[in-house]
């Protein structure tokens, strides 16, 4: 594979975004505005590694496997896309209407579709990756043998799915869904349309960032984007590095980077000691002491590499300097700066709820989160008729509490089909409680609601696709928006390719401060087809295929 004329090693099964980062290259594209940016998300949600390959444009890095012979160069703006090669047509349609449709493989949408399958329903499991797991239980792409027993679960569930006769399909991106579960994806540059009789939506969460100075910046990604470069690519994101943000996976993420030699200079927690929290640390104990110890000794083999974690820690800014960042941060005992390859920050999650939200599911706003959750009844089923979600999609739970609710909407979905009564799940239920009072307790301990922007500066991105900063939004205040979108048109924040899965929700409370409104669903930008960036060609299938009906 060539980068640029520079030849790059890969391995096989290996993502563009980690065989270029394995050779030192940050850099993925330039935007119109002459900023250089890189791999953020690591999962096809922000759109921000776009580079050209084999003279086709707007090809997402991190999604796009490498193979030998492969041409790619740095995408420049829109530039490539005047020479860009004329569109094949793409491949047939394909139709299905299965008994039940789980879009999502990760550990919810998994046990769902295991579930539904074994209740005798005929499942059809889409994912957007290649290889089934999701973000909880990354499977290898590179390696046979399981890094450890969250990924050795994972290979579990997947053999399992298999052997249930579900039908799994990756590399699958849904971008639209409308009334009567009608669905439409893309893969492999063709159409598919499905019509499920119910459908049980499980896509997870995407990470917050830390919206500070220098957070677009090559070599600043999200903590999950590392840990996707390492578990699933054997990939380290860099020499050097630091973490910040809240919560669990910061640490667990840290503790994996240094067992695979990276020297991980800093962690920042923006929450204080967990010795400051006596009475939610008995309550983890008591909901789950197996997880409580596993998260005790994740600090323990923090300490015992010598990696300080600071407490009630929060960045300052990132900048450039010499090929790699320096890291300013703050914390109880002053400010301070250090210098490495690469930077990764999670500050919560927000739910990846744009398929519920088209479909017309209610939304209500959890004020402690800081996102919406989805309403639904005991077996998971929304106020859409058919229509199940599961896991944090609905609203941050946790992947044993997502792997409970997969398995609940799993049988609830099949049983329906066959207009059969469900049976007794109430030891399914006692098994969420058990998660859900963990979790609790988990969340009690760090500060899942999002950082107030108060003290930020004006120069701090917050639209990232289309670069339009936090002093252009607050200008855009005076003139008194009453809604999100009126924002959106006065700055284009949220019309970028992403389509304001960063700036959305930092848009819509910006607007509920000012206005004084409460938060709900319609005061976030309204989710439309296509909900994901697709081709042409696969829209105009699609279209041909349901003989002009969207």
């Amino acid at each position: 594979m060539h980068f640029d004329g520079m030849s790059i090693p890969i391995k096989a099964g290996q993502s563009l975004a980690a065989a270029l980062t394995a050779a030192g290259q940050r850099t993925f594209r330039e935007t119109s505005k002459g900023s250089s940016r890189g791999i953020f998300c690591g999962m096809g949600i922000c759109q921000d590694c776009l580079v050209t390959v084999d003279g086709a444009p707007n090809q997402r890095a991190c999604m796009t496997l490498a193979h030998d012979g492969m041409q790619v160069s740095t995408q420049v703006a829109l530039a490539p896309l005047m020479d860009a090669p004329p569109l094949d047509r793409a491949p047939p349609s394909r139709q299905i209407s299965p008994d039940v449709l789980v879009i999502g493989g990760g550990i919810g949408g998994l046990n769902a579709a295991i579930a539904a399958a074994q209740a005798g329903a005929q499942v059809v499991l889409l994912d957007e990756r290649k290889v089934p797991g999701g973000q909880y239980l990354k499977q290898s792409a590179v390696a046979d043998e399981p890094l450890d027993v969250q990924q050795a679960e994972g290979q579990k569930l997947v053999s399992a799915a298999r052997a249930a006769g579900v039908e799994m399909t990756g590399g699958v991106e849904v971008w639209g869904a409308f009334d009567g579960l009608l669905f439409l994806a893309e893969h492999q540059g063709g159409a598919l349309v499905i019509r499920p009789r119910k459908v049980i939506v499980a896509t997870g969460a995407y990470e917050r960032p830390r919206m500070t100075p220098g957070w677009t910046l090559p070599g600043v990604m999200t903590t999950g984007a590392a840990q996707t470069l390492w578990r699933s690519y054997r990939t380290l994101p860099g020499k050097r590095v630091a973490i910040f943000g809240t919560g669990p996976l910061n640490i667990q993420v840290a503790l994996e980077l240094a067992q695979g030699g990276a020297e991980v200079a800093a962690v920042g927690e923006a929450a204080s000691k967990p010795t400051r929290n006596i009475a939610s640390g008995i309550a983890l104990i008591k909901a789950n002491a197996t997880l409580a110890l596993k998260g005790v000794m994740m600090l323990a083999g923090l300490r015992h590499r010598r990696i300080p974690i600071h407490y009630e820690a929060n960045l300052v800014g990132v900048e450039q300097v010499d090929g790699r960042l320096a890291v300013t941060y703050r914390d109880s005992s002053g400010t301070h700066q250090t210098i490495v390859d690469a930077l990764c920050m999670n500050d919560g999650f927000e739910p990846q709820n744009e398929i519920l939200r088209l479909l017309g599911a209610e939304m209500a706003y959890d004020q402690d989160f800081g996102h919406l959750r989805c309403r639904r009844g005991e077996t998971m089923e929304t106020t859409v008729e058919g229509l199940y979600a599961v896991g944090d999609c609905a609203g941050l739970g946790g992947a044993p509490a997502a792997a409970v609710e997969g398995r609940i909407a799993g049988r609830a979905a099949a049983a329906s089909c066959r207009d059969e009564a469900l049976g007794d799940i109430s030891g399914l239920h006692a098994q969420l409680r058990r998660h859900r009072a963990f979790q609790s307790a988990l969340w009690r301990m760090h500060s899942p609601a999002p950082r107030t922007l108060t003290e930020a500066l004006d120069e701090t991105i917050v639209c990232r696709c289309e670069e339009v900063t936090l002093g252009e939004l607050r200008q855009s205040l005076t003139d008194k928006p009453g809604h999100a979108g009126t924002m959106k048109r006065a700055t284009r924040a949220g019309m970028g390719r992403c389509q304001g899965r960063y700036c959305g929700p930092v848009v819509a409370r910006l607007v509920a401060e000012e206005t004084g409104q409460p938060l709900r669903d319609h005061s976030y930008f309204a989710p439309r087809v296509p909900i994901k960036p697709i081709s042409i060609a696969a829209i105009l299938a699609a279209q041909e295929a349901l003989d002009g009906q969207i």
